[in-house]
């Protein structure tokens, strides 16, 4: 009895420790929101955002390297910015930006990863932490409520449910949508919202010391302690197969695993949770589209000293005698170029850091191959770019999305599609998340008047594209541009089905991303588009607690995607974790206390 209330006392100590007694500096010390400056567009923005490497270039007395500027490695830039460091940020890309970056063909911009974000209500920790990162001049502008709307099943028989915002309209639509369904959908939301509250604990496991981390996880504790690890190795379908034995309501408690990319019958239902959970209280798309993200950033990482720079391909990472990082390689044609710096973290994901950057003796090292054979790739990604001609009221386009299935049984749908021969597969595509940026973006019609785009994203097998990976990027043969075509022709049947006034001759430009696609401009070794695979074995306490944002490489570090979660919240994430990790403070209550108080600021400048 004594021996377990010491451990008791200990583990309290350690709590208050390294939750509530940090001694780092606090990038969230104080509230830096700027009065709102005037938005500009295309050559100003791209001043900022494609500044290309020259070594003349390199900031002197680096504090650290960033490589890649997705928003998990320019979120960590701009933490450590807002504590006086310097940090160079290192792109492989010709522009910054990540999965936030845009680009424009025959006068259309599209977006390739930012689509909607939620849980971005006024003085939340999340609304809060952007505003700071970005020195408060990033806009966002709120989607339409229903925001998704979910389509089952072939044209001659589509079923439509919108789905609401608002953590009391959500279930309330659902019922109207259900009638007699009202017990399972009532027990779905207090699962959800009740793993919602558990998430804490994940990031305590990758920021705490390892021994305590082992302790919570050997002794049973981490399950004990967060509904969310409780639930972490059920799966989807397990658990919403318990709730009901209506097959719609099923597909539609599930349908948002697209979001994070794994099949309901392989994914954990506490990840789906958290994207459940994410939008109850709405969703957002970024005024004037994907690329304010990054533009508003780097200027916070210029003026402490820093600089981001595109065209910068790291090769490996250096190491000194003492196996400690100390720099980059940058190859440029065929000179390496070598920038020291006392501290590396990578948001290059954990298999590209890993497997291509380390030398050939620091990749054998049983700590780094434990982490490497806890994880797997995710699965690759489908997408399809549409430029049209026509308003958004003209075309029937809104700022929502569609989440359109051929049917409710996703998972047998899904499965049969990623392992089958590639010609079959491109003739039904059986998910399709069917979006326009423009629609959703107030400025758009100033900027692109009469015009407007569509963003189309499924999965696809990267094993599909494999033979043509090696190829020129604008010119990789006959073949590929004829399988291409083939998946562009089925999503374009069933978008002009379900958007009638969309017809062919509105369609001035379409093109479709591959795996081999997102290999190439976002670095993805798999085409996957949310890092690791986010199935049920990604939650366990064990693995959690392994990959975190120290590595087994002194000075070395992760960020992103792979260290929290996937997409921009779980980027961001991992950015806060690392630089938790980094600066020696628990930056995710350091911005839960920023919130408050300038919610109380805020609250006291109305007043007056």
């Amino acid at each position: 009895m004594i021996v377990v209330w010491v451990v008791c006392v200990a583990l309290l100590l350690y709590i208050l420790k390294y939750f509530f007694f940090s001694s780092g500096p606090n990038p969230f010390d104080k509230d830096t929101r700027e009065p709102l400056k005037q938005m500009v567009h295309d050559k100003e923005k791209n001043k900022v955002l494609k500044q290309g490497f020259l070594s003349s270039k390199v900031p002197d007395n680096l504090d650290a390297v960033v490589i890649g500027s997705g928003i998990g490695g320019l979120g960590l830039a701009v933490l450590l910015a807002k504590t006086g460091k310097r940090v160079l940020v290192l792109e492989q890309h010709d522009r910054a930006g990540g999965c936030c970056h845009t680009f424009t063909e025959k006068g259309f911009e599209f977006d390739v990863g930012i689509h909607y974000i939620g849980d971005l209500l006024d003085h939340k920790p999340f609304r809060c932490m952007l505003d700071q990162l970005t020195d408060g001049q990033l806009l966002w502008e709120p989607l339409e409520n229903p925001f998704d709307q979910v389509v089952l099943g072939p044209p001659e028989n589509r079923r439509r449910y919108p789905i609401y915002s608002g953590r009391t309209r959500f279930p309330e639509e659902l019922k109207k949508c259900f009638p007699g369904e009202e017990k399972a959908i009532d027990e779905y939301m207090r699962l959800v919202k009740k793993v919602g509250r558990g998430i804490w604990l994940l990031a305590m496991l990758k920021i705490c010391p390892t021994p305590l981390a082992n302790f919570l996880i050997y002794t049973g504790l981490a399950k004990r302690l967060s509904f969310f690890f409780e639930m972490a190795p059920r799966s989807l379908t397990e658990v919403v197969n318990e709730l009901t034995e209506n097959k719609d309501l099923r597909a539609v408690f599930s349908y948002i695993f697209g979001t994070y990319g794994n099949m309901p019958k392989d994914a954990s239902f506490s990840m789906h949770s958290l994207l459940v959970t994410h939008y109850l209280n709405g969703a957002w798309y970024p005024k004037g589209g994907a690329s304010e993200i990054a533009y508003h950033m780097i200027p916070i990482i210029e003026k402490a000293g820093g600089a981001v720079l595109v065209r910068a391909p790291v090769n490996r990472i250096l190491f000194n005698d003492a196996k400690e990082a100390c720099g980059v390689s940058v190859l440029k044609g065929q000179e390496e170029l070598h920038i020291r710096a006392p501290m590396v973290i990578s948001n290059a994901g954990i298999y590209n850091t890993y497997e291509k950057l380390l030398p050939t003796d620091l990749q054998t090292m049983p700590a780094i191959q434990k982490q490497l054979r806890m994880v797997k790739h995710g699965e690759g990604g489908l997408s399809i770019f549409l430029g049209m001609t026509g308003t958004k009221e003209e075309l029937g386009l809104k700022a929502d999305n569609y989440w359109i299935f051929t049917e409710h049984n996703f998972d047998e749908l899904v499965e049969k599609y990623l392992n089958g021969e590639r010609e079959e597969s491109a003739k039904s595509i059986p998910l399709l998340f069917v979006a326009s940026p423009s629609a959703k973006d107030p400025t758009w019609q100033e900027r692109s008047p009469g015009k407007s785009t569509l963003s189309l994203v499924s999965f696809a097998n990267y094993a599909w594209f494999d033979e043509w990976k090696d190829g020129k990027v604008t010119n990789r043969g006959g073949d590929y541009k004829e399988l291409k075509q083939a998946f562009i022709d089925t999503a374009l049947e069933v978008v002009m089905d379900v958007f009638p006034k969309i017809t062919r001759d509105k369609i001035e430009y379409i093109d479709a991303g591959t795996p081999i696609t997102n290999t190439h401009y976002i670095g993805a070794p798999k085409g996957e588009i949310y890092g690791i695979d986010h199935g049920v074995a990604r939650f366990s306490p064990e693995l959690s607690a392994t990959i975190r944002p120290q590595t087994p490489l002194k000075n070395l570090y992760l960020t992103g995607q792979d260290v929290f979660l996937c997409g921009f919240a779980g980027a961001l994430a991992g950015a806060l974790t690392c630089g938790s990790a980094i600066l020696n403070r628990n930056l995710h209550l350091d911005a839960i206390a920023l919130a408050k108080r300038t919610k109380s600021e805020d609250n006291k400048r109305k007043g007056e």
